[in-house]
């Protein structure tokens, strides 16, 4: 029924939402900034790690700070708060929101387009290895601080982190929307009090200050050699969740998200990684866990309690990330239709997707127990982000240069600039593959190599559809409605292809003999733009005996419901009556064959996640009391 667009449609502009600039700031802080606001429970310490050869004195501290705060400068206030935040696709933003952004700017070249396409999908599929990752690593970052309260809990951390997730996996059938609300004062108070024992330490040993020279962190680098990229596999968990400000723009906003950045997360995550470097300066034993250890044995406790909310929060956001993202690949045509809940009335982002929700729980459960450590996960964490953010960098080119018109020196200076820092931070995160970097490249492959057939295989079905079809239109010239009974009622056959005759309609003929007063061939396109506005969500065109062809148009934001929609027929001359309407529905079923547009081995593949797809009724909002399913045999 949904067959995903290949040309752009502009979209109105969304209004904006009647909070306050402060009431945005204050929720993008809570949601936005989870992810990279957990980073100090687990970074400082990893540099330091035995593997990494990285000596444990001030010259090295120095180094070492300054390059993580010359990194949060460069890559995410440069990068993404400045530069990325102007890529909106029409107020929206995230890997396949810029992918689509790119692939309308090279449309007129076919073969670049559908490069970027796949190139975009794959930066999509590596999120799902960040999404089962980051609760992980933050959970057992956090509960690690029942070592330091006493060694004698140490057995307890990973039962306690595997009971916090549970927790949390459980808590998502009911929505997030009212726990939602204490997301941004907690991560404000979460800053804050990273920043104030940052200047507490910082005040002790203010030698550490000398990170803030930018020489610092060339020296740290260079001086390394080629153990430079184990140090910088480290770095990079201080760069985690800076995707994170680009996927949620078109929830909050630019502007909301900029100043939470310089005004509060910047120099409370500065502040603070300053601290940690100034407190192993003046006791190199707190390397253990300096994170926990700024802190007086006196605040142990409710910094515990506090740092395991903020992991909670940010692993809430990276598993809502996967709800939109399994959602806006749905609607582009990459994944097969799942259960979606809508767990609020007013906000139709918050949505729950049960089979997404246990996959998640599956994999972050494993993680942790195969794992069992924030150090040994530590590895794993990395490769998938630097490599989004190396997909990033290229997809923005071909938006700066093809779609903005930017001069060339412009657009590949700037391209060629990040691509040296992307490219020296996968290689960073690529020394750490066997010691964990495999799994999540292994999972991105595994779900692109899932997305990118299911893709295919559709663009196969399409073709045999209009292949072995009926023309619609010749149908209709050649019917004699005299010569069957017609049924005073409406008929919506929900079809991919509008321009053949759908086969429940030629069954309803050969076996029940009866033709509707309206017959409505309807088919839903999803366009890759983020929103499609009501005036333009229908169109629609008469035909002769009581037919009717109408496509509703959604962006891949949208939520798709068809009688809603089916409403605004009205001002067309169509009437669809909500209760003198029945919805036929053809399920194809997919038959492989030899010689077909793929390997054999895909074909079934594909024809196994076709049987397992989600119904049609609830994805579309049918009303499941008036829809008729009938079945036919589709060779691919």
């Amino acid at each position: 029924m949904n067959k995903p667009a290949t040309a752009a449609t502009d979209a109105a502009p969304r209004t904006q939402t009647q909070q306050g600039l402060s009431a945005l700031t204050l929720a993008a802080i809570g949601v936005v900034y989870g992810d990279i606001g957990t980073s100090p429970l687990y970074t400082v310490k990893e540099i330091f790690a035995p593997h990494t050869g990285v000596p444990l004195d001030a010259p090295h501290l120095i180094g070492a700070v300054s390059t993580i705060f010359w990194a949060l400068m460069l890559v995410v206030t440069l990068k993404y708060v400045i530069l990325i935040l102007r890529a909106d696709n029409h107020g929206e933003g995230g890997g396949l929101a810029l992918t689509a952004l790119a692939a309308r700017a090279v449309e007129h070249r076919p073969a670049l387009r559908r490069g970027l396409l796949l190139l975009g999908v794959f930066g999509a599929t590596l999120f799902y290895g960040d999404s089962l990752i980051t609760p992980a690593i933050s959970v057992l970052g956090a509960m690690e601080g029942l070592e330091v309260l006493t060694p004698a809990l140490k057995p307890w951390v990973v039962p306690a982190t595997v009971a916090v997730l549970i927790g949390l996996f459980l808590m998502q059938r009911v929505g997030t929307a009212v726990v939602g609300r204490f997301f941004g004062p907690i991560i404000v108070l979460w800053f804050t009090v990273l920043g104030g024992m940052g200047a507490w330490h910082i005040m002790q040993e203010p030698s550490i200050l000398a990170a803030l020279n930018p020489i610092h962190a060339w020296t740290f680098l260079s001086e390394r050699g080629w153990h430079m990229f184990a140090a910088v596999g480290a770095i990079v968990l201080a760069l985690t969740g800076a995707e994170a400000l680009y996927a949620d723009m078109g929830h909050f906003g630019r502007k909301p998200i900029q100043i939470a950045w310089t005004g509060l997360v910047l120099p409370g995550l500065a502040l603070n990684y300053l601290g940690q470097g100034a407190l192993l300066i003046s006791d190199p034993s707190a390397i253990q866990n300096p994170f926990y250890r700024q802190f007086p044995e006196a605040w142990l406790v409710p910094a515990l309690v506090l740092a395991t909310l903020a992991a909670i929060i940010a692993s809430q956001a990276v598993i809502s990330g996967a709800y939109s993202l399994t959602k806006q690949a749905i609607q582009l045509g990459f994944l097969p239709r799942m259960r979606v809940r809508y767990t609020s009335a007013r906000e139709m982002g918050q949505i729950y997707m049960p089979g997404v929700n246990w996959a998640l729980l599956a994999g972050v459960l494993a993680v942790v127990l195969f794992f069992r450590s924030s150090s040994a996960l530590a590895s794993a964490y990395g490769i998938a982000v630097t490599l989004t953010m190396l997909i990033t960098t290229l997809l923005t080119y071909f938006v700066v240069r093809e779609g903005w018109r930017m001069p060339a020196p412009v657009a590949v200076g700037a391209t060629v600039f990040f691509l040296f820092i992307d490219v020296l931070l996968v290689a960073g995160c690529a020394i750490k593959f066997m010691d964990g970097g495999w799994f999540p490249l292994t999972l991105g492959l595994v779900l692109f190599v899932l997305m990118s057939t299911w893709r295919r295989g559709r663009e196969l079905l399409m073709a045999s559809i209009r292949r072995d079809g009926l023309a619609l239109r010749e149908f209709i010239e050649q019917l004699d409605p005299r010569s069957v009974n017609r049924a005073e009622r409406t008929a919506v056959y929900a079809v991919a292809d509008t321009d053949t005759v759908p086969q429940a309609l030629l069954h309803n003929l050969k076996h029940n003999q009866v033709l509707h007063a309206r017959n409505v061939i309807l088919t839903v396109r999803f366009h890759d733009v983020p929103w499609i506005p009501m005036e333009r969500r229908v169109d629609v065109e008469a035909m002769q005996h009581g037919f009717w062809r109408v496509q509703v148009n959604y962006g891949f934001m949208n939520t798709p419901d068809i009688p809603k929609a089916l409403e605004l027929t009205a001002s067309h001359g169509l009437a669809v009556p909500l209760f003198e309407t029945s919805y036929f529905l053809s399920r194809e079923t997919v038959v492989p064959s030899p010689g077909g547009g793929m390997a054999n081995w895909r074909e079934k593949l594909f024809a196994a996640m076709s049987h397992n797809a989600g119904g049609v009724v609830e994805f579309f909002r049918l009303p499941g009391n008036a829809v008729v399913e009938l079945g036919t045999r589709v060779p691919i």
